[in-house]
């Protein structure tokens, strides 16, 4: 709800545009990036081709044809991608199963492994 900053002038922080708007905000534990569009295509990067800024417009996390980002999760590749579907059942998909999904920043992505949730939610 808050965001920290070290002065307190007012400065923005992010600048966005209309129409667009910023949909994920999220604690960045771990190294890699999974993030699922709207399109239900499932991308997982490495956290470090996400560029930290101290401002601006932000970075293009992955390439829509149509629609936008549905939601993203920071996790440890070495404990692999968890998510939780409508039946609070946790399904958790290894390193060696990601190789699939696993590509760079921008990119558009693949369709999700079976059993992921139909909102294209991580839970």
């Amino acid at each position: 709800d808050d965001l920290l900053s070290s002065t307190r002038k007012g400065r923005a922080a992010l600048n966005v545009e209309p129409p667009s708007i910023l949909k994920i905000v999220t604690q960045a534990e771990g190294d890699h990036i999974a993030i699922i569009g709207e399109n239900r295509k499932l991308l997982v990067f490495p956290l470090s081709e996400a560029p930290r800024m101290a401002r601006g417009k932000g970075v293009r996390m992955q390439r829509y044809k149509d629609g936008g980002v549905a939601d993203a999760k920071v996790f440890a590749l070495k404990d692999g991608l968890t998510w939780t579907d409508a039946s609070n059942r946790v399904f958790t998909i290894d390193r060696a199963e990601l190789k699939d999904w696993i590509g760079h920043r921008a990119e558009a992505g693949r369709l999700p492994p079976r059993g992921f949730p139909r909102n294209n939610r991580f839970g």
